[in-house]
């Protein structure tokens, strides 16, 4: 990554516009032409730096219902258990850890029913003990302003 790149991503993180043509805004504020700005978005985005752009809403807020999640699997049953995880549309993100309970995903839904639906699908999809299948409902809120150093 080269400067621009990272005052790029610095932009993207610090003061997003919210406005109708927001990379004008950002170039402007960059003082490059806007279509740099697009062609280092793009670039950052095929090198993988750049994985996702959005908004991060408050899902309680909208009268959503929200789980960490977790589930135990053999190596060699990894790759099917992410794209198992990874067809409901209600989980936002996943990853892989090195430890017993290997998978790890968030889901957000309309009622805290469609979770365990949700979880029992992906249980008996893989053929799992209950025990090996961990719901973890958030209890309290502690919201970090996480921001990656550029």
């Amino acid at each position: 990554m080269d400067e621009l790149d990272r005052r790029i991503l610095q932009a993207l993180q610090d003061d997003f516009p919210l406005r109708r043509r927001p990379y004008e805004v950002m170039a402007r504020r960059l003082e490059i032409p806007a279509d740099q700005l697009w062609n280092g978005l793009q670039k950052l985005i095929a090198k993988g730096i750049i994985r996702r752009m959005g908004a991060s809403l408050d899902s309680r807020k909208l009268g959503f219902c929200s789980t960490l999640a977790a589930i135990s699997v053999k190596p060699d049953l990894i790759e099917r258990a992410a794209a198992i995880v990874g067809q409901f549309p209600e989980v936002t993100h996943s990853y892989l850890r090195n430890d017993n309970f290997n998978i790890w995903f968030t889901i957000i839904a309309n009622e805290s029913k469609r979770i365990e639906s949700i979880l029992e699908q992906i249980r008996t999809s893989l053929s799992l003990e209950s025990s090996q299948v961990l719901n973890v409902p958030m209890k309290r809120v502690f919201k970090l302003d996480a921001r990656f150093n550029v």
